[in-house]
């Protein structure tokens, strides 16, 4: 009962005070993407503000990261690390499914803020329009983060990726930095968010030009390396 109080209690002050944040995109637009990053960035932080005082949720680092912009592998298994990480990773640009760009309002501030939009269809065409904007993307000095296995995942389930992580990979050519998570254990994709703490495991760096099996075994592995 307390945990679905806290539930509904975050939710209300959550996406009550969200929504004027990203109707307030535009006003920072006018002033340049360094600054849409920054107004992306104040959301962020008060995500992780309601999270840890209204859902009791923390989070705790491992391993390292590199201080120089890198390619983002994540485990996918809440809405919760597809924030956190906007704030930990400095402002990467992030693969997104088209139908979240296509999302009112929403899908246009993500947009401004430099998402990489991908169809779920995984076509030639939707792979090159992919490749151009993270190629983009890593020429104005930004990281790239994606969640390789293309959707949400329950813990214990660990999917193959999919093709446009080695597409990227292969294309990018930057060191390849795989994170694995636990955000499921408190927020399920159904029933109350639980307080806990959100564990975030920096695997070791993948230099580029591996074969793409090789790449995508280790980046697996350290993807899931919290439920081993």
């Amino acid at each position: 009962m307390i945990a679905w109080v806290r539930t509904i209690v975050f939710m209300i002050v959550f996406y009550s005070i969200s929504l004027p944040i990203v109707a307030s995109v535009p006003i920072s637009a006018l002033f340049g993407d360094k600054a849409v990053i920054a107004h992306a960035t104040v959301w962020t932080r008060f995500h992780r503000w309601a999270t840890r005082v209204i859902l009791g949720i923390k989070i705790r680092i491992e391993g390292t990261r590199p201080t120089e912009p890198a390619f983002y592998a994540c485990k996918h298994q809440a809405m919760f690390e597809t924030l956190e990480l906007q704030a930990l990773l400095d402002g990467p640009a992030m693969v997104l499914k088209r139908e979240l760009a296509d999302i009112p309002l929403w899908g246009w501030a993500a947009r401004r803020y430099g998402a990489i939009v991908v169809d779920r269809d995984a076509s030639a065409g939707a792979m090159r329009g992919m490749m151009r904007e993270a190629t983009a993307a890593k020429a104005t000095g930004r990281s790239i983060l994606i969640f390789p296995e293309g959707t949400r995942v329950s813990p214990g389930e660990h999917p193959p990726l999919k093709p446009g992580f080695a597409g990227l990979y292969r294309t990018l050519k930057m060191p390849t930095v795989p994170i694995a998570c636990d955000s499921g254990v408190v927020w399920p994709k159904k029933g109350p968010k639980g307080p806990g703490v959100v564990t975030f495991r920096f695997g070791d760096v993948i230099p580029p030009g591996l074969p793409r099996e090789d790449a995508e075994a280790r980046v697996h592995a350290a993807m899931n390396a919290l439920e081993a």
